[in-house]
């Protein structure tokens, strides 16, 4: 890993077919990591995708989206990242 890029403290899951598009989460993620996809979903609709690093693990993305279940957060327990990145390197 380089010294510029930092590890990642979570991970966004989003059921793009639960999703409307409607880009609230986008606008609210601090490490700008959401983007509404290129492609359609099954209403027709632009649904946000995770672009697959940098995710923090703050949910506020989770918190603003008024979908039910279309967002899932999981954060990465303290220490554990790098204490399996650690464990792989031996």
């Amino acid at each position: 890993m380089s010294e510029t890029a930092k590890a990642d403290h979570g991970l966004v899951e989003i059921d793009s077919q639960e999703c409307k598009g409607c880009g609230l989460c986008v606008e609210a993620c601090p490490p700008r990591v959401l983007r509404l996809a290129e492609y359609l979903n099954r209403y027709g609709l632009h649904p946000c995708a995770y672009q697959g690093a940098g995710c923090t693990g703050c949910g506020i993305c989770f918190f603003v989206c008024p979908e039910p279940g279309a967002i899932t957060v999981l954060r990465a327990a303290a220490g554990k990242s790098e204490e399996g990145e650690a464990r792989a390197a031996a």
